[in-house]
């Protein structure tokens, strides 16, 4: 687990203190966090060399993955995976099964799926759904 030994910095920002790259993320360490931490490491191993333009921010009740400063994927506080996608292609990814449109303030967002804790158990389905993600996160204007 990266989090194991992890080290403030003088900044504030966590790093991790396991070998490897200085990837300059800023590591969310709060014990008792509500999203599923083993989730947010597989997204890390899963985003690989990306993981260097990748920013981890706590929204939307899980840990988000930032790329450009636009949501890419996100370890969700009630389990799963969410995954910001081109909207175009909502109705076709919905039809996989396992997955379903995200809602929020009382409205189905089309481009902001859920998929399911059980869907991306397997590595995989896991690394094709980050890169849908990211993939779509770098089509964004920088924020």
């Amino acid at each position: 687990m990266y989090l194991a030994e992890a080290q403030p910095t003088p900044a504030g920002v966590v790093s991790p203190a396991t070998p490897g790259p200085d990837l300059s993320v800023a590591w969310a360490t709060m014990p008792g966090m509500a999203y599923d931490e083993e989730l947010a490491d597989r997204i890390r191993d899963a985003l690989g060399p990306e993981l260097v333009n990748v920013v981890e921010k706590k929204m939307f009740g899980g840990l988000a993955f930032l790329v450009g400063g636009n949501m890419a994927v996100a370890a969700r506080g009630k389990g799963g995976l969410m995954v910001r996608t081109d909207p175009a292609t909502s109705d076709a990814l919905l039809k996989a099964g396992s997955v379903e449109l995200m809602e929020m303030g009382g409205k189905r967002m089309k481009g902001w799926l859920h998929v399911t804790t059980e869907t991306v158990a397997d590595e995989d389905a896991l690394d094709e759904w980050v890169r849908r993600g990211v993939d779509f996160a770098k089509t964004l204007p920088p924020k």
